[in-house]
């Protein structure tokens, strides 16, 4: 497949096996971070798989141990939107596209969401109707630390979890495990790593054509995975993230005093007051829109308009490129970002608004 920056370079495999497509991503020393080769080469096996009546199934996964996708690599990302903004916004454009291609895909697709699964993992993974998760499984959005917000259509899914789970994830970073994973309905059925290899031959031997024949499939493979930590906390993340500003969620947070509470706003504290603005303010317009593509269009302006700021290099900067984890933020402080900056982000971009 194709490489990047003119090098040649395998970053994921795809494969045919009689009735079933086989997507793999294999960048596993990146932690199958996404590169644009890699959006573009998924995209076009879709495309041709949706009109092939001869594939009743696509089976999506990630090489190597650790993970089935930390994201979008930032690192690109950082070097497009500093020689050319307008390819930073493509990137984002396909990633967006692919991951409403999978929500609304026609055919099943199954989803292993083993080890990472953040950012745009997630995107990928969590908009498909049949999701698998193991006990490697650690899922989180993480991008409010890189000057970002939780895009790829996670406004959609988080606005949308039982109480105020999602926003307590979205605002603290926070990983989360299977047993969250599928409380928070971003995932559906949990299967030990061990059976994963039975459960994928199955699959692409069966390449059972529709959802109630996945679902029987995987559910000879599906276990129980027991309670997650999040349940016992509920309480206290219903009560204090059920505001509508920031500061009055951090409020919320140092009142209540618990050694989680007391975590959760330093978790708060580390992040870019600006994405932290951003993000809440998504995520309760997300509440109102009407299906995933409206909430990646809203991604898709605040994003756009992030690449005018500072945010996100800096915060790109501190983590993959001096890698000091001490960014410096610009506002520094919550109180400085004011409601004019926010509202300009959700600006409508006219012309170039994103189009499926």
């Amino acid at each position: 497949m194709r490489g990047e920056t003119g090098v040649r370079e395998r970053v994921i495999r795809i494969s045919r096996m009689g009735p079933a497509g086989h997507i793999t991503l294999d960048r596993p020393a990146k932690l199958n971070a996404l590169s644009p080769a890699m959006l573009a080469d998924m995209h076009a096996a879709l495309d041709a798989w949706a009109r092939d009546p001869g594939v009743r199934l696509v089976v999506l996964d990630g090489a190597g141990p650790r993970g089935f996708c930390a994201g979008g690599d930032l690192r690109i990302l950082y070097d497009f939107a500093r020689a050319d903004l307008a390819a930073a916004r493509a990137f984002w454009a396909d990633e967006y596209r692919l991951d409403a291609a999978l929500a609304g895909y026609a055919k099943p697709v199954v989803a292993f969401m083993t080890g990472i699964v953040m950012g745009g993992g997630v995107g990928l993974s969590a908009h498909t109707r049949h999701r698998i998760v193991t006990e490697s499984t650690q899922l989180a959005m993480p991008e409010a630390a890189a000057g970002l917000i939780p895009d790829v259509g996670a406004t959609w899914l988080l606005s949308r979890a039982p109480g105020e789970t999602g926003t307590y994830l979205a605002l603290s970073g926070a990983r989360i495990g299977a047993a969250d994973a599928l409380a928070l309905g971003l995932a559906d059925v949990f299967v030990p790593e061990a059976a994963l290899d039975a459960l994928k031959a199955a699959l692409l031997a069966e390449a059972p054509g529709d959802d109630i024949a996945v679902r029987s499939v995987v559910a000879r493979y599906a276990r129980t995975a027991g309670p997650g930590p999040l349940g016992a906390r509920r309480a206290t993340i219903d009560a204090c993230f059920a505001y509508d500003t920031v500061e009055a969620i951090v409020a919320a947070l140092e009142a209540d005093g618990s050694p989680f509470a007391r975590s959760a706003a330093g978790a708060i504290a580390e992040q870019s007051p600006t994405s932290l603005k951003l993000t809440l303010h998504a995520l309760r317009t997300a509440r109102h829109l009407r299906d995933v593509r409206q909430c990646l269009q809203l991604e898709y302006r605040v994003m756009s308009r992030i690449l005018d700021g500072h945010d996100f290099y800096e915060g790109t900067r501190a983590i993959v490129i001096d890698k000091d984890r001490a960014p410096r933020w610009r506002p520094a402080t919550l109180a400085d970002v004011t409601p004019a900056q926010v509202a300009r982000h959700f600006a409508p971009l006219g012309n170039e608004e994103l189009r499926f």
